[in-house]
């Protein structure tokens, strides 16, 4: 880590590097199943761990996903979003209990098969490439009733949830993430319990469960590698969350030893298994035995062994290293005591530079520079042998909802320096980085924190029962940069709607009609595309597009002639 530190703040001082990926970069956003799509009950969908939490009212101001952005009913609405950002890939969830609604096959629901089926035929069609996530957060209740994660039986029920959808999506879905930030799921599910499903055990819950997350996750890759690998040509890998430790004193030994603990604690704690020996990193279970030494009558952590067939069986099942990344901590060596949780059996303790900006989150700091390190340090803890790309699965910060208007300065200014961390780790360090995800596509139901927090390129109005979409000045910002594929050396003299050529268009209509809003950064003289009128509410389209085949003629689209919220 100090190491790292120390070549990096040199290379600072470099030449820039070029202003432009390499081709074939990839750009994406995503979005997650629990906080977009609505419809927690219809099409045969069981309850999962988030309704439950929300309908407690155990989320901010008691609020629900009930509705969300419902994109469960805006399928075409969304990926013409998606179009004007000239996106390459879209990342998003499958909801588990929308698929089989009790967790297992024989409960399974055509219509729920049929939701998702729609979806990635709209994104194939329209030329950007699906990445499914496979589980992100929201477990089926049903399984939880019996204990969830902490079973050793959810094994084989991932399994077959994940063969019956890479049997049903695989023809067209060639990016696979078994799970997404399954930190968080150990740690805030199970360990402190601000997540769903609320459980607080840091002593032995959150570890259980990422053992059987971990088994899970190579039951599904090796499915996909004997079964389904040869006819679908695709790839399957897991999104890790982790920020970058920064020692406090890089001076002090035991400060750089702490924040490679944070490290161990957070990213190792999964991609060791996965990409080093198919066992925990030895400085965690160094650090456990010491504290069961240390705190006999109270020990704060009991850590699951690996067998040598299951060891076997994890190691290796990743085609590429999936990174969710948004922050940093400052580290410090600390005596964490008999207290459980990471800080506590880690010994150390993390904190933030008071001169850091803040953002609507309590655990987000913009620190572009971390994800400099984070990366260099992954290409070298992780993939020097094995050489697999990296792909960068999520990265954004939100805003305040009380506060957070269309333009949105902050997130331009947190995107921009992020992707050019990003750019210098790739060209600069020759870090195999292959594909960059804007979080997100839209506003969501942000898990604990409801509604309050805004993470999306695009505004959704949630006191509007037909939630439409608005897209922010960053959203623009992100289509510039994937025109450009990186930064252009000449500043335009006018900043344009991001515009993609479209072989639908729009039903004209007089302007008196539209309500067309006019944005004075969008100096496009374009007769401007307006919204049609025959798009029933009972099909939530209301202030939607109609995308009728209207002739094979091309049309360039503008989002401030098609939105007006």
């Amino acid at each position: 880590v100090k190491q790292l530190s120390e070549d990096i703040t040199g290379w600072q001082n470099k030449e820039k590097p070029k202003e432009s990926f390499p081709s074939g970069f990839q750009w994406a956003t995503s979005s997650v199943s629990f906080k977009t799509e609505g419809g927690w009950s219809e099409g045969g969908k069981g309850e999962t761990i988030w309704d439950r939490f929300g309908h407690e009212g155990l989320a901010f101001a008691n609020q629900t996903a009930d509705l969300a952005c419902d994109s469960y009913r805006k399928v075409d609405y969304d990926v013409y979003l998606l179009r004007g950002l000239q996106v390459d890939t879209y990342q998003f969830s499958i909801s588990w209990a929308r698929i089989f609604p009790t967790g297992y096959r024989q409960s399974q629901s055509e219509k729920g098969a049929q939701y998702y089926d729609q979806l990635i035929n709209a994104l194939v069609a329209s030329g950007i490439q699906p990445i499914v996530t496979l589980y992100h957060w929201d477990l089926p209740q049903a399984l939880q009733n019996y204990g969830g994660w902490t079973n050793a039986s959810i094994v084989e029920a991932f399994k077959d949830y994940a063969d019956f959808c890479f049997s049903r999506f695989g023809d067209r879905v060639k990016i696979w993430n078994t799970f997404n930030s399954p930190w968080v799921v150990s740690h805030a599910g199970y360990g402190t319990g601000v997540h769903a499903p609320g459980v607080k055990d840091y002593v032995e819950s959150s570890y259980q469960v990422t053992h059987n997350i971990l088994k899970s996750h190579a039951e599904a890759w090796h499915v996909y590698n004997d079964n389904y690998r040869k006819t679908q040509g695709g790839k399957v890998g897991i999104a890790l969350n982790s920020d970058w430790a920064e020692p406090s004193d890089p001076a002090k030994p035991e400060d750089v030893a702490a924040a490679d603990r944070y490290l161990q604690f957070m990213l190792g704690w999964f991609a060791h298994p996965i990409f080093v020996d198919g066992d925990y990193p030895a400085i965690l279970k160094d650090q456990v035995e010491q504290k069961k030494t240390a705190c006999s009558d109270s020990v704060p952590a009991k850590l699951p062994v690996f067998t040598p067939t299951e060891s076997k069986r994890i190691l290796g099942t990743a085609d590429f290293f999936g990174l969710n990344h948004y922050t940093s901590r400052l580290v410090s060596n600390s005596d964490g005591g008999c207290t459980p949780g990471p800080d506590g059996v880690g010994d150390f303790h993390a904190t933030v530079d008071p001169t850091w900006s803040s953002t609507a989150s309590d655990w987000i700091y913009p620190v572009p520079w971390g994800l400099r390190r984070l990366l260099n340090y992954i290409a070298t803890e992780y993939l020097s042998a094995n050489k697999l790309p990296v792909y960068i699965t999520g990265n954004g910060m939100p805003t305040d909802y009380s506060v957070d208007s269309l333009t949105d300065t902050s997130r331009m200014d947190y995107m921009r320096s992020y992707i050019n961390e990003a750019l210098k780790a790739t060209l600069t360090d020759g870090v195999d980085v292959q594909r960059f995800t804007v979080q997100s596509l839209m506003d969501g139901f942000e898990a604990n924190q409801g509604y309050s927090q805004r993470f999306g390129l695009h505004y959704v109005n949630f006191e509007v029962g037909s939630r439409p979409r608005t897209p922010k000045q960053s959203a623009y910002l992100y289509a510039e940069i994937i025109e450009q594929n990186g930064f252009s050396s000449q500043k335009s003299k006018k900043f344009k709607a991001a515009e993609r050529p479209l072989t639908r268009r729009l039903a004209a209509l007089p302007p008196s009609e539209t309500g067309l809003v006019h944005h004075s950064f969008d100096t496009s003289s374009a007769q401007p595309l307006r919204l049609s009128t025959n798009c029933p509410s009972q099909n939530g389209c209301t202030d939607q597009v109609s995308l009728t085949l209207l002739s094979s003629n091309t049309q360039k689209v503008r989002w401030p002639a098609v939105w007006k919220y």
